[in-house]
């Protein structure tokens, strides 16, 4: 694990921009599944799960698997 992996890290222009591509994306597929699934706590957890993937889509953009920056 690198020494950096539980601390920001500021995205850079480039990170920033897919970041925004990752958020657009799941923001699309949230509003789908927004209109096909029915209301209830499954509907919820699914979109509790959506929001945990969007910041992980974050993580995975700013570092590599071993928590090192990507530069």
């Amino acid at each position: 694990m690198h020494s950096s992996t539980f601390e920001y890290l500021k995205p850079d222009d480039a990170q920033i921009n897919l970041m925004r591509e990752a958020r657009e994306a799941s923001k699309k597929y949230a509003q789908t599944l927004d209109e096909v699934l029915p209301e209830g706590p499954d509907k919820t957890y699914i979109f509790r799960k959506l929001r945990e993937l969007a910041m992980w889509a974050n993580v995975a953009i700013t570092r590599l698997p071993d928590g090192t920056p990507r530069t």
